[in-house]
């Protein structure tokens, strides 16, 4: 099973891209595991903060160097991603030379209550992220549009049609992250034979 970690760039505990992260992570189950990354006490990139790095940042850089990969989950604000989504992808960037993003498989979804499904954020989010070096997936796409009811209380998507797109979405994700990380099992049984 792959570790996942989910960056999610709504703070809300009633955010609908926090409720469509739940629900990948139920059609999921049993192929990635995720872990939800805490990005909203990260203090503002400031290079010189490398003198001294802030505990936050350090944890930041480890959770995602552990993981196998990264979903991004963005709403969209003005066309773009949120501020907080954007600080999150600097901060383990840096310092130059010592990026935790290269060759990190990773993809893409984002939920908003209008027809476009967070297309705009996700276009600029694309331009971003291959800078980084992360190995981004680019089909399928999930722009999902966030309605009352579409996704249960147990994150169970209630639209069969979407559901089934999204579970395909799942599987191209995972067969992803299998082009770049073993499985965890398997590089642990490696571990133990050495």
């Amino acid at each position: 099973m792959y570790r996942v970690a989910v960056l999610v760039g709504s703070t809300r505990q009633t955010s609908s891209n926090l409720k469509l992260a739940r629900a990948l992570e139920k059609l999921a189950a049993g192929k990635l595991a995720f872990n939800y990354i805490r990005i909203d006490n990260l203090p503002f990139y400031d290079e010189a903060l490398w003198d001294d790095p802030p505990a936050e940042v350090i944890r930041l850089k480890r959770e995602i160097a552990e993981a196998d990969a990264v979903l991004f989950v963005t709403p969209e604000y003005n066309r773009s991603i949120p501020g907080i989504l954007k600080n999150a992808i600097d901060w383990p960037s840096r310092p130059y030379g010592d990026s935790v993003w290269s060759g990190k498989p990773a993809a893409i979804a984002g939920a908003t209550g209008g027809v476009s499904g967070t297309a705009a954020a996700q276009a600029h989010l694309r331009s971003i992220l291959p800078m980084t070096g992360i190995a981004l997936m680019g089909t399928p796409e999930v722009y999902f549009q966030s309605r009352p009811g579409s996704i249960e209380d147990d994150y169970t998507i209630a639209d069969e049609r979407m559901r089934t797109n999204l579970s395909i979405w799942v599987d191209r994700f995972s067969d992803w992250i299998g082009r770049f990380a073993e499985p965890r099992e398997a590089t642990e049984e490696l571990r133990k034979t050495a």
